[in-house]
């Protein structure tokens, strides 16, 4: 009788051992398969002012940047004056189509300027003293896009990237774009 007792606390043990890995098993898969759910894919179209160049491409999907298409932009946002590329910093473009986002804009953001090399900046700074071109720009590294929004006051983009508070945000009324990075948040 004891024995047999022991053999059916045993096959009770194994089962519930056997339901156990089964219920783990099952959740794992499900985690796995619902991973994605809530990370939303993030694709940018843009056109290049200086170029006429254009790109449309998907950069972050399933959870992660996707690595061809952000070699696609680094070509893309390379210092037109030179052909020097760089890095961009994907955060950078997430504010890009943050900004994009809130104010509902679906067309193509016109780049001003992106990537710079110290050899442009510095160009660019003796050119003309007055441009608020910085010495330790963040364009110099890859961390600043300059850009517009067709048919959108540029004021309004301007409030929407400040109202992120995800990095430096300038505004250039004159010129008709902003300038978004993706440093210390402050705002000129």
């Amino acid at each position: 009788m004891i024995v047999s007792r022991l053999n059916d606390f045993t096959r009770y043990c194994r089962v519930l051992a056997f339901a156990s890995a089964s219920i783990l098993s099952a959740t794992a898969c499900a985690s796995t398969a619902t991973s994605s759910i809530g990370k939303p894919e993030r694709s940018i179209a843009l056109y290049h002012t200086h170029t006429g160049e254009r790109l449309k491409v998907v950069y972050y999907r399933d959870g992660q940047y996707r690595t061809d298409a952000l070699a696609k932009i680094n070509y893309f946002l390379r210092d037109f004056r030179t052909g020097d590329k760089a890095e961009v910093d994907p955060t950078t473009l997430d504010i890009v189509h943050a900004v994009q986002q809130r104010v509902g804009y679906k067309g193509e953001v016109h780049i001003v300027s992106a990537y710079r090399s110290e050899k442009t900046n510095e160009m660019l700074r003796q050119r003309s003293a007055n441009s608020g071109v910085a010495k330790k720009s963040q364009h110099i590294e890859a961390k600043a896009i300059d850009f517009r929004l067709p048919g959108v006051d540029t004021a309004r983009v301007r409030d929407v990237a400040i109202n992120l508070q995800r990095g430096g945000v300038g505004y250039y009324r004159k010129s008709d774009f902003i300038h978004v990075d993706s440093g210390r948040v402050r705002y000129w």
